[in-house]
Order: C-alpha cells, then sequence, then structure tokens
C-alpha cells in the first residue's frame, strides 16, 4: 500500500524524548513503564480523556495466568487458535505470564482481585479454557486494571502522559521511525523520540456493532502500514459470541458461562452440545457462528444466567441489563466484533519491520492468537508484549529529521462528512467482512473500500483534522483486511469462507 501524499513542507521544529508511547491501554501503560524503569525518559500520547475510551477499560472476563502451570495455557491458546499460533510466541506469553502479573498488577499497582472465602485468589474459567486460572475483578476487570494503571504512570517521575492529543503520522527516514506528527497544531507537531511504540488498540469502529469504543479506528495500524512496515493476519476478525442483542451492545462476559450461564435459542432449548463437544464452552469462533445461525433459524439466542447469582456475583453487567429494561434472567444476545488477531508483525519484544517502532496490544500481530483467541489473554499480551517492548525501546538517541508538514489549506467540511463516510464503510464490513464471507462478497467489499479510500485521500491532502485521519486510518486498515481475506482461500478460526473445504474440528 503506497502512502498517502499529506505533505506540502518539512520541518525539524518540534520537541524530543527518549521513548514515545502511542496508546494509553494496559500495553501502552506497560511500556511507558517499562521504559521508565530502565532510566528513558518517556511521552505517553493518547487521545482518549477518559478511562473509558480506552478498550483495556472495556475488558471484563479477566487476565490469564498459568496458575504454575505453562504446558496447559499453551495447549489451551493453541487449540483455541485452530492449530495456527505461532509456538514460539505462546512460549514468550507463557513464560512471562505469571512474573509480569505479580510484579505489575499484584505488587506494584495492588490491583484488588477477587478473592475466595480462605483469602486466596477466586480464579475463574472461561470459553476454551480447560482449567481455573483467569485472575478477575467482578466482569468489570479491564477497569480496575486500567484506572490505577493509568494513575500510577501519570504520577511516575519519568513519564509525561499527554491525553486528548492524536497521532496522525509516521515520521520516517530511510526504514527508521524517528517518531510522529501530532495534531496539536492545525498542520501536526512533529514529536521525535529515539523509539517509538504503537499501543493503538483494535478496529472495533469499522463494524456497525463492536464490544470496543468509538475511538478504535485502527490508526497504529495504519499508520505503521502506509510506513511500510509489515502487518499478518488482518483477516482474522474475531466476533464475540455473547453480546446484548440490542441497541447499544454491550459484552457478557465468558466468565458467566464458565460459571455455569447457558445458551438457549428462540424454542427454549440448549444448543451448543450440537456443534461442539465442549458445548457453551467451546472456541468463540464456533460459538458466534452457532449463535448467529440459530438466532436464524429459531428468532433468537438468550445467555440463561438462572444457574448464576446474578446480581450478586456480575453487579456491572446486572446494572448494564437493567439500564436496558432487562429484569429477567434470559439476556438476548447476538455475535459482536471484539477483536483483531492480526496486526503489525512484531517479534518477542515488539520490534516491528522497521527501525526503531514497536507496537505491543492488539495493533500487534505476535503470533499468540493465530486465527482465534483464547479468553482472557488479550489484557495478558499487552502487558506482557508492553513490558519487553518498553525495556528494548530505551537506549537510542532521538534523530530529529525533516518531518511532514500537514496541509490544512482548505474550508472545514461538513460536521458529518466524516460520520457519513463512517457508516459507508461500517456497512461494508458488516455485510461483506463480518462472521462468515463469500469470496466474492470479499472481491465486492474491496473494489467499494478502494473507491471510498480514495474518495478520502483527497481530502486528507488538503485538510488536517482528527475525524479525518481517523477515517483515513480506518479505510486503510478496512482495505487491508479486504485484501487479506482475498488472498486467504482456507477456512479457518474466525475466517469463515463459506463454501470453503474446512476440516471437522473438534
Amino acid at each position: 500500500m503506497t502512502e498517502t501524499d499529506t505533505s506540502t513542507a518539512t520541518t525539524t521544529d518540534g520537541e524530543v524524548t527518549d521513548v514515545l508511547v502511542v496508546g494509553s491501554g494496559i500495553a501502552g501503560c506497560a511500556a511507558a513503564l517499562s521504559a521508565a524503569r530502565e532510566g528513558a525518559e518517556v511521552l505517553l500520547l493518547t487521545k482518549a480523556t477518559k478511562p473509558d475510551d480506552a478498550s483495556t477499560d472495556w475488558a471484563q472476563g479477566g487476565i490469564s495466568t498459568t496458575r504454575g502451570d505453562p504446558d496447559s495455557l499453551k495447549s489451551d491458546i493453541i487449540d483455541a487458535s485452530d492449530g495456527t499460533a505461532d509456538p514460539d510466541a505462546v512460549d514468550t506469553l507463557v513464560a512471562n505470564a505469571d512474573d509480569a502479573v505479580e510484579d505489575v498488577l499484584v505488587d506494584t499497582l495492588e490491583v484488588a482481585f477477587d478473592e475466595s472465602e480462605d483469602g486466596e485468589f477466586d480464579y475463574t474459567r472461561e470459553a476454551a479454557h480447560s482449567e481455573y486460572r483467569i485472575l478477575h475483578v467482578d466482569a468489570a476487570t479491564g477497569s480496575h486494571i486500567l484506572r490505577p494503571f493509568l494513575n500510577y504512570v501519570d504520577a511516575h517521575e519519568h513519564i509525561e502522559v499527554r491525553q486528548d492529543t492524536a497521532a496522525l503520522e509516521l515520521i520516517t527516514a530511510e526504514g527508521r521511525v524517528h517518531g510522529v506528527v501530532s495534531d496539536e497544531q492545525s498542520e501536526g507537531h512533529p514529536i521525535y523520540a529515539g523509539a517509538t511504540v504503537l499501543a493503538t488498540g483494535g478496529i472495533g469502529a469499522l463494524y456497525g456493532r463492536s464490544t470496543n469504543p468509538d475511538g478504535a479506528t485502527g490508526d497504529g495500524i495504519a499508520m505503521a502500514a502506509l510506513a511500510g512496515a509489515e502487518v499478518e493476519d488482518m483477516e482474522y476478525v474475531q466476533f464475540h459470541p455473547t453480546a446484548y442483542a440490542g441497541d447499544d451492545p454491550f459484552l457478557l462476559s465468558e466468565a458467566l458461562r464458565g460459571e455455569g450461564a447457558v445458551l438457549r435459542n428462540g424454542d427454549g432449548e440448549r444448543f451448543m452440545e450440537d456443534y461442539h463437544p465442549q458445548g457453551d464452552l467451546a472456541p468463540r469462533d464456533v460459538v458466534a457462528r452457532a449463535v448467529e445461525t440459530e438466532r436464524e433459524e429459531t428468532g433468537e439466542v438468550v445467555l440463561d444466567v438462572s444457574p448464576l447469582e446474578f446480581e450478586a456475583e456480575y453487579p456491572a453487567i446486572a446494572e448494564k441489563c437493567r439500564d436496558r429494561g432487562i429484569e429477567a434472567d434470559e439476556i438476548p444476545v447476538a455475535p459482536c466484533e471484539h477483536f483483531l488477531c492480526g496486526g503489525i508483525a512484531v517479534d518477542d519484544r515488539g520490534r516491528t519491520s522497521l527501525d526503531r517502532l514497536y507496537a505491543a496490544g492488539e495493533c500487534a500481530r505476535t503470533g499468540v492468537h493465530g486465527a482465534n483467541r483464547l479468553a482472557s489473554t488479550s489484557l495478558l499480551e499487552g502487558l506482557v508484549w508492553g513490558l519487553r517492548a518498553g525495556e528494548d525501546a530505551v537506549g537510542f538517541d532521538p534523530e530529529p529529521v525533516e518531518a511532514p508538514e500537514l496541509r490544512n489549506r482548505d474550508p472545514d467540511l461538513p460536521d458529518r462528512f466524516a460520520a457519513e463516510k463512517f457508516t459507508r464503510l461500517q456497512q461494508t464490513m458488516d455485510e461483506y467482512l463480518g462472521l462468515e464471507r463469500d469470496p466474492e462478497e470479499i472481491a465486492r467489499a474491496g473494489s467499494v473500500l478502494r473507491r471510498l479510500k480514495g474518495e478520502v485521500d483527497a481530502y486528507v491532502r488538503t485538510r488536517t483534522t482528527r475525524s479525518l485521519y481517523e477515517l483515513r486510518n480506518a479505510s486503510v486498515v478496512a482495505l487491508l483486511i479486504a485484501r487479506a481475506a482475498s488472498e486467504n482461500t482456507e477456512s479457518i478460526g474466525c475466517h469463515y469462507v463459506v463454501d470453503a473445504e474446512r476440516p471437522p474440528r473438534a
């Protein structure tokens, strides 16, 4: 993909830092903390203005540990991935999992994970896990991790957190990344760094229904791809099987099913045993397609929480149900975009194919998830790779080079311009690149998205606004997904190609 022509002039005026982190979820906070521990001066940019603008804050179920058995967790991760996860990457995750959780979350942040009556951690289990090994706080674990983490890094003497600030372009020269151009000035503000860590989260805003915040527009992936970084596995977009089926969807954590909640179709029947030996705790891709099939055939699917002490055990989810008028034990559910398993290709230290550019968290493709992610491994992956990337990013001298000065000369676009284009993009992704895909429809999506990106590029060349750049980024990432989907004719994991040959999964 060629880089969009957005510059009219270049400048070296700007500011300088040792390590620049873009993103304020668990991966970004971990990278900033790790770099600061090594003595670096760190600047953390985030376009969020409050914690719940970050995907981490929306995470419910928990964070997986190994509970002293890394081989068992590794086996579950690979099985859930349909056998496609990179074993070496999974080894890195499981080897560092417990130390990272204990060091950062337990000892440093003192996260109050739920405990049993005897004072020990109350581990839970989620879909495709063979053991109870997941630490949690109610079913709102993400917010209980992120908010103290943000407070901690914000108070750190070697870290500056700058909110409501978006990175628009990477500053590159001869295959090396030297920082970013932010939106702090009308034609861009250069920030130079010895190394840059992208931790910008996911792509949920590309779909009409998502469990991600609205700001999940794939910014880091798009910026890296436009700068020439390698991306991989972009076709593997995971849909969570149990999101509230009405307007304003929210996630119904797999922890509910792990503790006994069950799925029922419109006839009141349990059905998952007909689809997979693990029943309601089958891998996410299997459950999501089964839920959609049963919705089409019987009218609806509900999550029956009557086997649980729902109000007492999951008060945060119960409150969301009450807010939507759901008082009974049966909650209508439908699949919903949840997580991108692919992204910017990185190694075991978060290094990308571009010199001094790192990536961690959902925007990075580590190889851990393969074609389908195991529940409660996203926070863990973000923590482990964030720490490793931040540590490795220390020790480079910033090198101010000529940076793009972005054009901002034409009149502002109508307020609804970006929103209307986004709606068109979402409709295309929902219709052609959703839970199930057809080769002809994938090709049709590619054509629509190429036209859309061309239209957006024409406006980006002469205007610099965050909403327009988010639309640019979303159109780039959408095209990357369409391209990867068209090139992968094998139906595997969460890339389900209709009529493609697919071996039985059991």
